[in-house]
């Protein structure tokens, strides 16, 4: 019996002693396949440069002044983040979901901050390779937390990536679905970063996943969240975003937005209650609108970070993006390219926000060939 199923079939049996009642998931019927040897995690050419977009990006090719403290916001700086231990926990399966043409399905969880975080996991029908399946941590875009459910959206670009043979691990974040805690945003909070960091770690605790052989990919609000986790945790081996959004946080004031991940949640609270200030207003107030001469704003812009960046990255956006501006990934590939990091940066006519039709396979075809090469 390979190593992986008798993991799994361990995990039930603790389900089993501990939790009466609950529906637990059947032991795979694995089929045989031919394994394929791992390919070349070799620097990828950078790609010619977009357009010239609105705004030129100021970029900073030093790492953050550690020396600066900061008392508002503090948590947000990739310094602070930098500094911090993550170690993900061992991956619980909650519940066997239907399985699809050549892969499992499982509703599980696991610890990030003390939160009891749920996701989407697959796995292929075939044995584990020698050293273990590659693997994908996948960051969602913006839904509204209150109508959030695992198994549904991004069932498509989920599916492409299961049935090329990654296990895929699409995560919920705190304050979504069944998972603990408060849905904060991600632009003005660590949360989801922190949350995506530690399922990364998670992942490279199954004994069935290849550790040095895990990537991450994100869409609209989940750009930021993909590259901040990039230049937090160097062991990321790739990263792919489409229509990515808020990297030098000036952009920000640049091309505004219609992704509303930074409101609070709505509360049942009288009108007349007073509620506590959100984060980005408290960080406004300290350090005003954000501006890359200022030490605060250096310290938490992305794309000021580059130098942490250990991994190749892969853009993707289309020009009829009316939620996200295409200039937020044109001015990434600018400063990308301006801190020679290796990426690749793909401009669709057509496709909209999330890259559907006509775009979409040759995205998805470009987005499997990126990772085979470099996790």
């Amino acid at each position: 019996m390979p190593r992986w199923t008798s993991r799994l079939l361990l995990t039930l049996c603790l389900l089993m002693t501990f939790s009466a009642g609950c529906r637990l998931p059947a032991e795979p019927a694995l089929a045989t396949s031919a394994t394929t040897q791992p390919l070349s995690a070799t620097a990828i050419p950078t790609e010619t440069l977009p357009p010239t977009s609105t705004t030129t990006p100021t970029i900073t090719l030093t790492p953050t002044a550690t020396e600066v403290v900061f008392e508002v916001g503090r948590e947000l700086t990739l310094d602070y983040l930098r500094a911090q231990e993550f170690s993900g926990s061992e991956i619980v399966i909650e519940q066997k979901l239907a399985d699809r043409s050549n892969y499992y399905r499982y509703l599980v969880s696991y610890l990030s901050e003390g939160l009891r975080i749920y996701g989407l996991l697959t796995v292929p029908f075939v044995d584990p390779p020698e050293g273990g399946f590659k693997a994908i941590v996948f960051n969602h875009g913006y839904i509204p937390p209150s109508v959030y459910q695992t198994t549904e959206r991004y069932e498509a670009y989920v599916d492409y990536l299961a049935r090329s043979g990654f296990v895929v691990f699409k995560i919920d974040y705190r304050g979504h679905g069944q998972s603990e805690g408060e849905a904060r945003g991600s632009y003005y909070s660590p949360d989801y970063t922190i949350d995506a960091i530690n399922a990364f770690k998670s992942l490279q605790r199954l004994d069935y996943v290849d550790p040095d052989g895990i990537g991450m990919w994100g869409h609209s609000m989940a750009g930021n969240v993909t590259l901040r986790a990039m230049l937090v945790e160097p062991e990321i081996r790739a990263g792919v975003i489409w229509a990515g959004a808020v990297y030098s946080y000036e952009d920000f004031n640049t091309y505004g937005i219609e992704d509303t991940t930074y409101r609070p949640p709505p509360t049942s609270a009288p009108d007349d209650t007073p509620r506590p200030p959100r984060t980005s207003q408290l960080i406004f107030e300290a350090y005003g609108r954000p501006d890359l001469s200022q030490p605060y704003w250096q310290a938490v812009a992305l794309s000021a970070n580059l130098d942490y960046l250990a991994s190749p990255l892969q853009l993707h956006h289309a020009e009829d993006d009316t939620v996200v501006d295409i200039g937020y990934s044109s001015d990434l590939a600018v400063a990308l390219q301006a801190a020679g990091k290796p990426y690749e940066f793909y401009i669709y006519e057509q496709g909209g926000h999330n890259l559907t039709s006509p775009a979409f396979l040759e995205a998805m075809q470009r987005t499997v060939a990126f990772f085979e090469e470099n996790l």
